[in-house]
């Protein structure tokens, strides 16, 4: 039987670890119910940072309320991806009131709520969680110590081996080997501070602020945590979609191979059905549509060749024509966690020329930036439209699809801008469209 925990029927959840292994009940009831419920088309949806189920659970709820109603002589089902990912307690995330995910005003510590957050994410590691906390509440002057911060950190989110996850850390690959993205511990872990502090006090502005006063570095500091715990859930939602989805996927494809499947990913969920189909078995081509709402990793993904060097591809390369149908990346030039501290993190200890003004969100993107911001980059072929000519006109039958979403997705304060603003109509009626689901 479908599990109740949504308003849209029937409805499955999928389970995976962080080594992508799936919760085997959960998937065999999802393999026989398709089939018992003659589901035609599965939307099957994968969230980003989040704590738990549910809170990943009303995401789905609310996104997909609208389906039914949209596309009512369909035969849908519809599938919730859980898996272990992370959310800083002040971190906005879909469906919480305003008011609750915002809280009290910004402060550098590690509260009980992310304490428990990253205990929970790092097993194993609570001595690492206590010295990280302590750092970040006493915030002791001396550079020395934010230099022992970063090494704190970085050992937190460090892999522990046996594991397969160091192998889907990277976006790129340089004639054949996979290139991780600069790591923000490379350098000095005080100046990665400082710069994540400036980028802080003013989000348009890349790290560079035109007035006197000096951001505290423990700003930075806290920010420096929050984006390596973005990497290390980065690496493990190419982890789970190759290793776990795709291969659901293609083992719905044996059991069920007339039913249309429709991933949806939101934030590194978008990262994570990406992925998917790198791992979908070959010859499998029950994927019909893709939709990625603000997905935080590289616009060059999916690219062939690298603008910057021509050695290098997209991690992802080609990946798209596994898909029979369009992959649509929605992304909004409100998204300030896609359009500052993603390309900020990511450069942070490969480029340092200095920027200012405006130019700098132009200078870091370009190398550096994600899709949810500026869309897929350097995929010949790639058509664009605003969500309005893609709702009235239609979306094409393959390819890489550009879609401005900035009308609609524009709602959010700093540090993350409109990135959890995903709630809308409009969007679940790109889902339906992008698979042709009438």
């Amino acid at each position: 039987m479908a599990d109740p925990a949504t308003s849209v029927t029937p409805y499955w959840e999928l389970t995976f670890d962080a080594d992508g292994d799936p919760q085997g009940r959960a998937r065999d009831r999802l393999l026989a119910g398709v089939r018992e419920r003659k589901v035609r088309d599965l939307i099957v949806f994968a969230h980003g940072w989040n704590n738990d189920r549910s809170g990943a659970t009303r995401l789905y709820d609310r996104f997909l309320a609208p389906v039914p109603r949209l596309a009512p002589a369909a035969r849908i089902g519809y599938a919730g991806v859980l898996w272990p990912a992370m959310r800083f307690s002040d971190e906005p995330i879909p469906d919480f009131p305003r008011a609750v995910a915002a809280g009290a005003p910004r402060r550098p510590v590690v509260d009980k709520d992310t304490r428990h957050a990253l205990l929970e994410t790092f097993p194993g590691r609570a001595i690492l969680v206590e010295q990280i906390a302590r750092l970040l509440e006493q915030q002791p002057p001396e550079e020395a110590e934010l230099e022992e911060f970063g090494r704190l950190v970085l050992l937190l989110v460090e892999v522990v081996a046996p594991g397969p996850q160091e192998l889907f850390a990277a976006d790129t690959v340089a004639e054949g080997v996979p290139q991780s993205d600069p790591e923000m511990f490379a350098g000095s872990s005080a100046a990665a501070c400082a710069e994540f502090a400036r980028a802080l006090a003013d989000p348009g502005s890349g790290g560079q602020r035109q007035d006197l006063r000096i951001p505290n570095p423990w700003d930075g500091a806290h920010e420096l945590l929050r984006q390596a715990t973005y990497y290390a859930m980065k690496r493990r939602a190419g982890t789970v979609g190759e290793r776990g989805l795709g291969r659901v996927v293609g083992q719905l494809a044996e059991t069920a191979p007339g039913v249309r499947v429709h991933l949806v990913g939101h934030s590194f969920g978008a990262r994570l059905v990406s992925f998917a189909l790198r791992g979908l078995p070959e010859g499998v081509r029950t994927v019909k549509s893709v939709t990625l709402l603000q997905g935080a990793f590289s616009h060059y993904a999916f690219a062939a060749r690298l603008p910057h060097d021509p050695r290098a591809g997209g991690v992802l390369q080609g990946q798209q024509n596994r898909v029979d149908g369009p992959l649509v990346c929605c992304h909004s030039r409100h998204d300030t966690a896609l359009g500052t501290m993603y390309p900020l993190a990511s450069r942070m200890a490969g480029d340092s020329r200095s920027v200012a003004g405006s130019a700098v969100r132009r200078a870091l993107g370009a190398k550096w930036g994600a899709m949810g911001y500026g869309g897929i980059a350097a995929v010949p072929g790639t058509r664009a439209y605003t969500l309005a000519e893609a709702l009235r006109a239609g979306l094409p039958a393959s390819g890489c699809v550009n879609v401005d979403v900035s009308a609609v997705v524009r709602r959010g304060g700093p540090p993350a801008g409109a990135h959890s603003d995903i709630l809308h109509e409009e969007l679940a009626r790109l889902v339906l469209a992008a698979g042709r689901v009438r």
